[in-house]
């Protein structure tokens, strides 16, 4: 299968191509700098698509980057990092006779509202409650192709949750404070901290690529659910090291601001129903086997 890849010099992108290739897949990737053997933004969206069977979509500017204020422009670069890549490759899609089999949009469980209580799954409704669900509705929405296409797509979206891996993300973040002895809960550490494995993410969007069943939301996240306590302690004893200096939720917000800092402090209690119901396997269900692969 011939795989155009949107975002996939990043940390998630680069495990995608890796588990494409060994299985026999052709990857092309999309990136922002002109590089041999990839193709830009800018030259996709003047010459359109490559003929290719599959396209995901990974691009998206790091909205919990500490290096950055959030001010009206950071916002407008998170928004449109995701939004005008979208557009660019739903436009192509639609425009081409022989358009990919599957059309691949990786968002976010922030779709979902934050909550100490609720269970969300794939059918749960969100969307509407602050700024990061309203832009993982938008950018939903942005993806969606036109009904009169001439060989109908797939369409799928993956939704992922904290993606845990060893050379990027959000363990590259933590892990020297950890390794220090200083780390500790964010917060409270009672809000629902929604995760996956980056072997998972890849292998959820490979699965739903080749499986020809599949179409519509997937919920990118572990079947173990943990609470950012949890999770805490979990890493703390994957490195044989104390985790009881706690991020108060004052310093949170002083450093991300308020808008983003409920996306540290509050969570989500997200279930991959459909994921698992479709037939994938987790080669990293739990926390703890998650966490030991990723500090050895």
């Amino acid at each position: 299968m011939r795989v155009l890849v949107g975002g996939g010099t990043g940390f998630v992108g680069r495990s995608l191509s890796r588990l494409l290739k060994s299985r026999g897949h052709e990857v092309t990737i999309v990136s922002r700098q002109p590089v041999e053997g990839q193709i830009t933004w800018g030259n996709l969206e003047a010459n359109g698509l490559p003929p290719c069977d599959a396209v995901v979509n990974l691009a998206g500017e790091n909205i919990l980057n500490p290096l950055r204020r959030w001010n009206e422009d950071f916002k407008n670069e998170v928004v449109s990092s995701r939004l005008k890549t979208t557009k660019i490759l739903a436009r192509a899609i639609g425009e081409m006779d022989t358009p990919p089999r599957v059309w691949v949009l990786v968002s976010g469980v922030g779709y979902y509202p934050p909550s100490p209580t609720a269970e969300y799954t794939e059918d749960s409704p969100g969307g509407d409650s602050d700024f990061l669900s309203c832009l993982v509705r938008d950018w939903e929405a942005t993806a969606t192709l036109p009904a009169n296409l001439k060989c109908p797509t797939r369409q799928v979206v993956v939704r992922s949750g904290v993606i845990l891996g060893n050379d990027g993300g959000a363990i590259s973040q933590m892990i020297w404070p950890f390794r220090f002895g200083l780390g500790g809960p964010i917060g409270s550490g009672c809000q629902y901290f929604p995760w996956i494995h980056v072997a998972d993410m890849a292998g959820v969007i490979t699965y739903a690529m080749e499986t020809e069943a599949v179409h519509g939301v997937l919920n990118g996240v572990a079947p173990s659910t943990a609470t950012n306590a949890e999770f805490t302690q979990c890493f703390a004893s994957a490195l044989s090291r104390p985790a009881c200096i706690p991020l108060p939720e004052f310093v949170v917000n002083a450093i991300f601001g308020t808008e983003r800092g409920v996306m540290l402090l509050k969570g989500q209690k997200v279930i991959p129903k459909r994921t698992l119901a479709i037939g994938y396997k987790f080669s990293f269900p739990d926390l703890s086997s998650a966490l030991k692969d990723i500090v050895s």
